[in-house]
């Protein structure tokens, strides 16, 4: 697919069913809240790989999907503050175990560098998601990644103006995606998280290059 610049929300859309794939519950309002909101005929299945058993992560994670009209699923990796690395048979078994049977047009997922210097789950969860695709084993018709850089920690994270498809929100979207974030999830209007919501979504098309976080940035 050639690179696009879309002013509606990606308007060339052609896809019934699509599922997010992410590690944490929030990463898909982060990342991709703009879209999920733009195409509320979509049928959205969001699966996060952390946070099952957060009693206050958890509930939020669905007040949102109750918003995006999306259907929800939780797994619960470990997501310890030293971000012990996880095996790759393990979360590749918690995509698999989550998705179960379900077919999609799209799936979306981080990429395999993470979105920001740096969270190994986001970089796992990539890894893992790109690699059943590539077998076969993901049940997709297409896969994008997040494509967002935060140069290394020298800013907060933002849309890489290079990738395949960029996207800035309207404002309206922008500030439903905004209260999302604040209201839905909790986050401080001066949390990172807050400040970090980017109005310019943007994606890569394809799985990447690489297996794991080997590959990734330090």
């Amino acid at each position: 697919m050639e690179r696009t610049e879309h002013e509606g929300g990606l308007s060339a859309w052609p896809f019934r069913r699509a599922g997010v794939i992410v590690a944490h519950p929030d990463d898909e309002t982060l990342w991709a809240g703009g879209l999920m909101l733009a195409h509320p005929r979509t049928e959205w299945v969001v699966i996060s790989l952390c946070r099952g058993s957060d009693a206050d992560r958890r509930p939020r994670f669905f007040r949102a999907m109750e918003i995006y009209g999306a259907l929800g699923c939780m797994g619960d990796l470990d997501d310890g503050p030293d971000q012990a690395p996880l095996s790759p048979a393990a979360v590749r078994q918690a995509v698999l175990g989550l998705v179960g049977s379900d077919r999609f047009d799209l799936v979306i997922t981080h990429d395999l560098a993470g979105e920001y210097t740096r969270h190994r789950r986001h970089e796992e969860t990539a890894a893992a998601v790109a690699s059943l695709y590539r077998e076969g084993r993901l049940p997709a018709d297409n896969l994008w990644r997040f494509a967002y850089e935060d140069g290394g920690g020298a800013h907060l994270p933002q849309a890489i103006e290079q990738a395949d498809a960029v996207w800035t929100l309207p404002d309206a979207l922008a500030q439903r995606k905004h209260r999302l974030i604040t209201e839905t999830y909790g986050f401080a209007e001066d949390s990172w998280e807050a400040r970090t919501t980017p109005r310019t979504e943007a994606f890569w098309y394809g799985p990447g290059i690489g297996e794991g976080v080997e590959q990734t940035r330090e």
